[in-house]
């Protein structure tokens, strides 16, 4: 019998090796890039408040509004992704409080790119208009309406999730981890969720690509400048792809729940932390690298505060 226990016990501790080498490496390809845009984000949050011409320019405030946004969302889910690959299961309040700060910032980040494909609409499309249109005023208040839309869905998702019988549990302890899908407690909140987001989807799309269009057209007008035109319809595109990669993460667990049926467990785990990379991860640290480095009146301040030119220069004056 010990010779026969004695291999097992080898295995189980190997595999246990491995699971936790996994587990480390994991971690860190997961954590080095997202502290790294992390503090790209920050820095540019940093320069978009420490110049007047960003702080009085809308378009520089919806940028900031948005890469807010993206910066909470990606912080909220990479101490989500690290609790599951640690496996620690957190109670329903603490999950629900993470899942709902998560749920607003990811609604409010497809809101503000509708917003500001519609200046940039505007823009092109109404020049002599722009000015009384778009007005410091009308920005903020467009971006009150966005925070306040994206915290009454979180509100009626709590009303709808308060309908489960949570008193009938022996614990408010999850017996899973902690994400959305899981905090999805009931069929109404199902439905409701998937409605939603499907609003979401059709209603950004159609605000995108109707700016889009409406740009083109204008673009081929005599009285419009061509420059002007062909800039903002590339930056409409960029916003189009990123509403894609922003709303990808609406369908995350929808895949993981397919995926879970085809996939066995070992399979799926590693499957589902190369998804977290390339649909919750790489989409949130596009905009400090669409905006951040293409900007041209960002870009040099934002390198300076990065510490670049500092670099520059003394690499020139020891040379």
């Amino acid at each position: 019998m010990s010779f026969v226990s004695q291999p097992r016990s080898n295995i189980s501790i190997q595999l246990d090796d491995v699971g936790l080498l996994e587990r480390m490496t994991t971690f860190a390809l997961s954590t080095i890039p997202c502290c790294l845009f992390l503090f790209i984000n920050g820095t540019i949050l940093f320069t978009l408040r420490s110049k007047s011409v960003f702080r009085d320019t809308c378009r520089y405030i919806l940028l900031f509004n948005l890469l807010l946004a993206d910066t909470a969302q990606l912080a909220i889910c990479q101490v989500l992704f690290l609790l599951s690959v640690c496996r620690i299961t957190l109670t329903y309040p603490v999950c629900g409080m993470l899942t709902g700060c998560a749920s607003i910032t990811s609604v409010t980040s497809p809101l503000t790119l509708m917003v500001m494909s519609l200046e940039r609409c505007v823009a092109v499309c109404f020049p002599l208009r722009h000015a009384m249109i778009v007005t410091i005023k009308n920005t903020r208040l467009a971006i009150v309406a966005v925070w306040t839309s994206s915290s009454l869905h979180n509100i009626f998702r709590v009303i709808l999730l308060l309908d489960f019988p949570f008193k009938d549990l022996d614990s408010l302890q999850m017996t899973n981890l902690c994400n959305e899908f899981n905090m999805l407690l009931g069929s109404r909140s199902k439905v409701y969720d998937n409605a939603f987001t499907g609003f979401l989807f059709a209603s950004a799309a159609i605000v995108v690509i109707s700016s889009y269009v409406g740009v083109i057209i204008a673009a081929r007008s005599a009285s419009t400048g061509k420059a002007s035109a062909l800039k903002a319809r590339n930056t409409l595109m960029l916003h189009l792809v990123q509403l894609c990669l922003s709303l990808s993460s609406t369908i995350y667990n929808t895949l993981l729940v397919a995926i879970m049926k085809i996939i066995q467990s070992v399979g799926f785990m590693r499957l589902n932390k190369f998804l977290y990379v390339l649909i919750i991860l790489f989409p949130r640290c596009l905009s400090s690298l669409i905006y951040g480095l293409r900007d041209q009146t960002i870009r040099p301040i934002l390198l300076g505060h990065l510490g670049c030119h500092q670099k520059l220069k003394t690499v020139a004056v020891s040379g």
